[in-house]
């Protein structure tokens, strides 16, 4: 999920400064990574540039300067774009662990160690998710994804611990 039209959805219930945007979008994704405010910053300022939101107000209140944003005709499209759009993955993404895996075993090192550190990183996850409340159902969609995700990876250790196995029998032949 890019960040960009995360923050365009955001902006859908109307004009907000960033620290509106982070505050919303960890409330909507609260087993997720928070988004950062460098990000919301320089995402807005290139939706800006897009002409895809406008400075709409300048307040000044007790605290630091907000600059409130809103959506523009072209932004409104773009997320509305982005949200009709059903997600298509043309290339298969090689994720970091994949990349370890691989280079650990071209690199003669024994991969299985890691492995079992990493079954035991993404149990643990997984455990902490199932044992956390959510506050409403959305939230309990999303945590749901993220234990679906974990669920595969782990399917995936499995098999990999298998092709690692065959990879090191084929290597002793």
């Amino acid at each position: 999920m890019g960040a960009t039209e995360v923050v365009l959805a955001v902006m859908l219930g109307g004009p907000q400064h960033g620290y509106e945007i982070k505050r919303v979008h960890d409330e909507w994704f609260p087993s997720g990574k928070p988004l950062a405010y460098g990000q919301v910053y320089a995402t807005l300022s290139r939706l800006e540039k897009d002409e895809c939101v406008e400075v709409v107000e300048t307040k000044v209140d007790a605290g630091p300067e907000r600059t409130v944003y809103a959506l523009t005709d072209r932004g409104r499209q773009r997320v509305e774009h982005w949200l009709s759009e059903p997600l298509v993955d043309g290339a298969v993404s090689v994720g970091e662990l994949v990349r370890k895996t691989v280079a650990a075993v071209r690199t003669s090192s024994d991969p299985r160690p890691m492995l079992a550190r990493q079954r035991t990183a993404f149990l643990r996850q997984m455990h902490d998710l199932q044992q956390a409340t959510a506050a409403d159902p959305l939230s309990v969609l999303a945590r749901d994804h993220v234990l679906a995700h974990l669920d595969a990876d782990l399917r995936w250790l499995d098999r990999a611990l298998e092709r690692v196995a065959d990879v090191n029998l084929e290597a002793a032949r």
